[in-house]
């Protein structure tokens, strides 16, 4: 069998420390078990994995930042043995400087820079820092989300807070952009984001997509959260061929796939030897 580069585009694998994540709340709230279940991940394929201790589904209660350190610090240090780089998704300047401390090495902040603090965080210990575009909050993002022209609008408030960012020393090199699909926007919102996802690339910042087992894919399938890996499967396709970079996944292995043959069909990756043909 011929190998195949590692593809252009990165995975990063979900870790959720929470009791109410929309897809898996509750599964990994243990460290022991959230530790074993991003070892999985990485032995699947993850580049990344994005560790969380508060859950950002519509209408989430918030987390205090006390409990939210108590639920991820552990796991973080308890995945630095896996190599692979562990990202924090947090809101929190407190618990990001906690993570970071524990060996994560990317901030991953659905608010963007909400948190005054966080920027300056990130430039003082250059890690990554991820920008993501949410309307309004997790309690209030999905009543009657409305914008002039979504795409346009998500890429001024992104641009925005990458300025802000830059001003505050963070190395321009070190931040990647997140359109928040699912996050205050309808699914005509979502559809159009991805469609004109390459137009984000305007911004001259990597794009990272979160569209693993959303609700948009079950209004468009009628499949409840556990069955909606074919439709996850196909946003991210359709989602690297319009320019994301980074697939933000629960299903690790079957994403790397996916996305390893899109990678190849589009010329991103070449191969090192010549495929041996398989017998029918």
């Amino acid at each position: 069998m011929g190998s195949v580069s590692s593809a252009l585009t990165q995975i990063m694998g979900i870790v959720n420390v929470t009791p109410d994540s929309f897809s898996d709340g509750g599964e990994f709230l243990d460290p022991g078990a959230a530790i074993a279940h991003g070892e999985r991940l990485a032995a699947e394929g993850a580049d990344l994995l994005d560790v969380g201790g508060e859950s950002t589904r519509p209408g989430a209660e918030g987390v205090g930042a006390e409990e939210e350190r108590d639920r991820v610090v552990p796991v973080i240090e308890g995945l630095g043995s896996t190599g692979v780089p562990v990202s924090i998704d947090t809101a929190k300047s407190s618990v990001a400087r906690a993570a970071l401390d524990a060996g994560a090495a990317i901030v991953n902040d659905v608010t963007a820079l909400g948190d005054p603090e966080m920027a300056p965080l990130c430039a003082e210990r250059g890690c990554g820092l991820v920008l993501m575009h949410m309307q309004g909050t997790p309690r209030t993002m999905q009543e009657e989300p409305a914008y002039d022209d979504v795409v346009e609008d998500v890429k001024a408030f992104l641009a925005e807070r990458i300025r802000r960012a830059t001003d505050a020393g963070v190395a321009e090199e070190r931040i990647w952009v997140d359109p928040g699909i699912g996050f205050g926007k309808t699914l005509d919102h979502n559809l159009e984001l991805i469609r004109r996802l390459v137009e984000l690339g305007e911004l001259g910042r990597p794009i990272l997509l979160g569209t693993s087992r959303k609700s948009f894919i079950g209004k468009l399938t009628g499949r409840g959260v556990g069955e909606r890996l074919g439709g996850s499967l196909a946003s991210a396709v359709l989602g690297v061929r319009n320019g994301a970079e980074i697939l933000r996944v629960h299903d690790v292995a079957e994403t790397r796939d996916a996305v390893r043959v899109t990678d190849a069909i589009s010329g991103r990756i070449a191969w090192r030897d010549a495929p041996e043909v398989a017998e029918a």
